[in-house]
This record gives structure tokens, sequence and C-alpha cells, in this order.
């Protein structure tokens, strides 16, 4: 396994991980928020890999812009 195949699959089970469990007391707003936050986030890790070989700033700004989406949505 190489090193971005491994980074892309920690990445994302950590977003997953924590959407599912940090969900609960939030209100939806914030639900949107975290969860645009960690789709964006293994979004932007397995573009940034294959795009630029940098899963990590794929992911920071793919989290960033997700988090963005989602808190202004409703």
């Amino acid at each position: 396994m190489s090193i971005i195949t491994g980074t892309l699959k920690l990445a994302l089970a950590g977003g997953l991980v924590l959407a599912l469990t940090a969900c609960e007391g939030m209100n939806p707003q914030e639900q949107r928020t975290l969860s645009g936050g960690a789709i964006g986030a293994g979004a932007g890790a397995i573009v940034g890999a294959a795009a630029f070989g940098n899963p990590a700033a794929g992911a920071a700004i793919g989290g960033a812009s997700g988090a963005a989406i989602g808190a202004t949505t409703h």
C-alpha cells in the first residue's frame, strides 16, 4: 500500500467516524456543518491525491469548503 492510499483511507475513516459519532446533541445547522466538512475533506483528499499528489492539502481545502457550504445551507 502506498503512502497516498494509506493517507486517503485514514482521512476517510477519520471523517466518517467523526461524522457518525459527533452529531449527537447538535442542532441541524451544526450537523450540516460537520457533515459538509467531513464529506469535503474526503472528496478533497481524493482529488488532491489524484490531481496534485497532495491529499493533505486537498483535504484541508475540501474540508473548509464543505464546512462553509454546510453552515450556510438550510
